[in-house]
């Protein structure tokens, strides 16, 4: 071994940072704790007996095509499918606006090597998902947070900052969003507030990132139509996966945009894995092909429903007043507002004695601001062990206050 490994080591990788969830899952292997710190679909969602089917069809009907190299844009058939799937969304797209990655976080980290170099600004809520604050994090963007009021991120205060920022001539290289179900904080954002910061983009000329992992996964109400058909004009890159909808061992994303765009993510991907893996892109086409998916879909919808249920129940009879926590129509979180001179990151040591874990809310502030909140994830955990789980916390919540 060398005598300084930090010596060599590059700038990028030294401003990354590991995943906040990813280590604490090793902190919860424990049996007997109680987790609510990852964002894991449940395994009794995975749709086995037809996956089983269908990898027995491939594997018997077209054993090349699926074991051999494939294009860098991805399966044509996947491709066809999910373009067919979007325009009845109301996007009008074609197969020039849709390529496959290795789930999303590949596409996050992709569209961060593109578009930002080292101080460049990006706009980011307050809170967002940690997964892209660690994308971008790590291509040296200075990330600008806006924060949320109960309608997602607030349209007023984004156009204060842009005109700061063109006050001292910076130009944001794109805001970064979840419309849907946001992770962390579980809020939709109504379709005013949509066209509200579409409106404010094109007047300053930023692109938008639309993240839409949890989109399908509505509970109740009507769905919003998606920013990138809002928009109409190719402002929005849109993002995609089968995740959370179907199996996040496929890893299996795509990315909606700008054919310009596109290809210069195709250029990064080329450089990155080659291609996204075609035994699972043919296993997925096929699947999507044969109906499967939307069966899946209203199964996982009435699972989850009855789990989110169970825990804001809990919740609601268990937690101190003065705890605060979104309920969600939909995706996988809630997040939780504690006073605020407690800090979550101290209390989370006290809950693993207490056999339950959380994720605290700072990890999703790209500013280091949020310590009196966490993260709850409803989906991954059966309903009862959300409501024993949900008792734990509130226990812990209250011997600190």
């Amino acid at each position: 071994m060398i005598s300084d490994l930090n010596q060599i080591l590059s700038t990028s990788i030294k401003g990354m940072k590991k995943s906040a969830i990813r280590e604490l899952l090793k902190l919860t292997s424990d049996p007997e704790i109680i987790s609510f710190a990852g964002g894991l679909p449940a395994p009794e969602s995975f749709p086995v007996k037809e996956l089983n089917e269908v990898i027995a069809k491939v594997m018997r009907d077209e054993p090349a095509l699926a074991l051999q190299y494939g294009s860098t844009e991805g399966d044509n058939l996947l491709r066809t499918l999910l373009v067919e799937r979007y325009r009845k969304e109301g996007l009008d797209i074609s197969l020039k606006n849709l390529i496959i990655t290795t789930a999303s976080q590949q596409a996050l980290d992709h569209i961060a090597k593109i578009f930002v170099n080292r101080g460049d600004k990006v706009i980011v809520g307050l809170p967002s998902y940690l997964g892209a604050l660690g994308a971008f994090n790590s291509y040296g963007a200075d990330m600008v947070g806006i924060p949320l009021d109960e309608y997602g991120m607030s349209a007023e205060i984004l156009e204060e900052e842009l005109k700061k920022l063109k006050a001292m001539n910076q130009k944001p290289k794109f805001i970064y969003v979840i419309p849907d179900f946001q992770n962390p904080s579980g809020i939709t954002m109504p379709k005013e507030r949509r066209l509200e910061i579409i409106d404010i983009a094109k007047r300053y000329d930023v692109l938008i990132v639309e993240d839409s992992p949890y989109r399908e996964l509505r509970f109740e109400g009507e769905p919003v139509q998606t920013m990138y058909a809002l928009d109409n004009t190719e402002q929005v890159i849109t993002l995609g996966t089968f995740s959370k909808i179907f199996a996040p061992g496929f890893r299996i994303g795509w990315v909606i945009g700008n054919e310009d765009i596109l290809d210069k993510i195709v250029t990064a991907k080329q450089s990155s894995d080659l291609c996204t893996p075609p035994y699972t892109q043919r296993i997925a086409a096929r699947y999507l092909e044969a109906g499967h998916l939307d069966t899946n879909i209203n199964n996982i919808i009435d699972l989850y429903r009855d789990k989110r249920d169970g825990m804001l129940n809990a919740f609601r009879e268990y937690m101190p007043k003065e705890v605060h926590w979104t309920e969600p129509d939909g995706g996988l979180f809630l997040f939780v507002t504690l006073p605020e001179h407690m800090d979550s990151e101290k209390l989370f040591m006290e809950a693993i004695k207490q056999k339950v874990a959380f994720v605290s809310g700072t990890s999703f502030y790209c500013n280091g601001e949020g310590k009196n909140t966490m993260r709850i994830n409803f989906s991954y955990s059966s309903k009862e062990v959300n409501i024993e789980g949900s008792k734990r916390l509130a226990k812990v919540i209250k011997d600190n206050l």
